[in-house]
C-alpha cells in the first residue's frame, strides 16, 4: 500500500514526500511539472509525469500501486496571478480536484489530505486566526481553496471520505541541500536572487501598525509543515477522530523587517531594504493559532527564524555550485 502525493515533485510536495520515507511508508508522485522538478523526487519513489485532470491516468496509478490515501498538494498557488487568470485558477484548483476526488471514489480510495490555505480567510479582523474565523477569500486561489474545502467536506457525506484540510500561510526553508523553493512570487527566492545578481531587496510599505512599521505574516518552515502532513495521513489511516481543517500557524509570526535583518546576518550581506509603496490590500498583521495541530498533528514550530533563512539561502547556494 502506497500514499499519493499530487504535486511532490514540488517545493512543498517533495519535502512531503521525503517525511513520509522517513517514517517508512510508500509513497508514489503525480506532477505535471508545470512549477515542479523531476529532480526533487527520490529515485526510489515511482513518479508518474502526468495531470490530474486525467481521471483516467489517476486510477491507473491507484491501482498499479495500490493505493490507499492521497495527499493533495497540486495546484496553481500564486494568489496575485489568480486574479489575472481565474479561469485556469479555478481548472487547476476545482476542476482537478473534483477529477481527483471521483476516480478515488471510482477506485475505493477513500482519505484525503488537503493542502489548503490560510487564504481562504481573506483579511481577518482578528490578531489570531483560529479555524473558526470567518472564511473571506480575496483572490481567485483563496477562492479555490475553499470550494476545494468544500468537496472534501460533501465527499464526506455522499461516500464516507475521511479526510483533512491544512491550512498554512507563507512557507520557507529547505529540509535538504537538493530542494528550494523556486516561485517567482514568493518572499525569500526574490531576495535572494535580488542579492545574488547585486540588488537591493525591497519592503512593500514601513508605515503599518506594527513594532517595525513592516507587516507581520506567519512563517513556517516547510519540514516542520511535511510533518503534519504525514501525522495527519497516519491518523487516517489508523481510524482517529480528526477534524476536518487545521491551521499550521507560528501562533506569534515575524515581519518582514525581522526576515530582512536575518537574511543580511546570516548571507553575511550588508543591505538596507529600500522601501517602495504599500500593496493594496495588505493588512498590518495575519497571524494564526496552531494549537489544534499541536493536540492532534505533532505540529510545532521545530526550526527558529535564523534555521529557517539559513537553509533557505544553503539550498539557494546549492543551486547556484556549478557542477562537476
Amino acid at each position: 500500500m502506497a500514499w499519493l502525493v499530487t504535486g511532490g515533485a514540488g517545493y512543498i510536495g517533495s519535502h512531503i514526500v521525503r517525511a513520509f520515507l522517513a517514517e517508512g511508508i510508500d509513497v508514489v508522485v503525480v506532477d505535471d511539472l508545470s512549477s515542479g522538478h523531476a529532480d526533487f523526487v527520490p529515485d526510489s519513489v515511482p513518479f508518474v509525469h502526468g495531470d490530474i485532470l486525467d481521471g483516467d491516468l489517476l486510477m491507473h496509478t491507484f491501482a498499479e500501486h495500490d493505493v490507499t490515501g492521497v495527499v493533495h498538494v497540486a495546484g496553481f498557488k500564486y494568489a496575485g496571478v489568480s486574479v489575472q487568470r481565474p479561469l485556469h485558477t479555478y481548472e487547476q484548483n476545482v476542476t482537478a480536484t473534483a477529477t481527483l476526488l471521483a476516480a478515488m471514489q471510482e477506485s475505493g480510495v477513500n482519505r484525503m489530505v488537503f493542502s489548503s490555505s490560510a487564504a481562504v480567510y481573506g483579511t481577518p479582523h482578528t490578531d489570531l486566526v483560529t479555524e473558526d474565523t470567518p472564511k473571506s477569500p480575496e483572490s481567485p486561489y483563496g477562492e479555490s481553496k475553499l470550494i476545494g474545502e468544500w468537496l472534501l467536506r460533501d465527499q464526506g457525506i455522499a461516500v464516507g471520505l475521511t479526510h483533512t484540510s491544512l491550512r498554512y500561510f507563507n512557507v520557507v526553508g529547505s529540509g535538504a541541500l537538493e530542494l528550494r523553493d523556486t516561485s517567482p512570487h514568493n518572499l525569500f527566492p526574490l531576495v535572494f536572487d535580488a542579492l545574488i545578481d547585486g540588488r537591493t531587496p525591497s519592503i512593500n510599505g514601513n508605515d503599518y501598525a506594527t513594532p517595525d512599521g513592516t507587516c507581520v505574516r506567519d512563517y513556517i518552515h516547510v519540514a516542520d509543515l511535511a510533518v503534519s502532513h504525514v501525522a495527519a495521513a497516519r491518523r487516517l489511516d489508523a481510524g482517529e477522530p480528526i477534524l476536518p481543517v487545521y491551521n499550521l500557524g507560528s501562533g506569534d509570526g515575524v515581519s518582514v523587517g525581522q526576515i530582512m535583518t536575518t537574511v543580511s546576518a546570516v548571507t553575511g550581506i550588508e543591505f538596507t531594504p529600500v522601501i517602495g509603496p504599500r500593496r493594496p490590500g495588505d493588512p498590518d498583521r495575519i497571524v494564526a493559532s496552531g494549537e489544534l495541530a499541536a493536540r492532534d498533528l505533532d505540529w510545532e514550530m521545530r526550526h527558529s527564524l535564523e534555521e529557517m533563512v539559513g537553509s533557505a539561502w544553503a539550498s539557494r547556494q546549492a543551486a547556484s555550485a556549478p557542477h562537476i
